[in-house]
């Protein structure tokens, strides 16, 4: 079995504008979710918009830099995501086409494992 993680990338501004049903209709997509995958389901959450982030790099001298934000300033921002464990990528993608993401899509990338 291997593990993959979920990315779920989508447009922050659609989601700042959105109205009550459509938090509502997207708990229920992501509930349904869950429950349709619980066997193979190893995590997720959820996650505030990239403003509410911290970003920490280390400049050119070696000391840290410490802003508010995202590194990175894109139109869709990382969102959540969900650890599953499956036999192989074909699998991983067959979840991830099942994963709720109206404003956006899902990057599947593999965990990687250190023995």
């Amino acid at each position: 079995m291997a593990k993959y993680l979920i990315l779920i990338y989508e447009d922050e501004a659609s989601w700042a504008n959105a109205g009550p049903e459509d938090y509502e209709r997207a708990m229920k997509e992501h509930t349904a979710f869950g429950e349709n995958n619980r066997d193979v389901l190893r995590g997720g959450e959820a996650l505030h918009p990239g403003s509410m982030g911290t970003s920490v790099r280390k400049d050119a001298s070696g000391d840290f830099v410490v802003t508010d934000g995202a590194f990175f300033e894109t139109k869709e921002g990382l969102g959540g995501y969900y650890l599953i464990e499956v036999d192989d990528l074909d699998q991983a993608i067959a979840v991830a086409k099942q994963v709720p993401a109206p404003y956006g899509g899902v990057e599947v990338r593999p965990v990687m494992v250190f023995s």
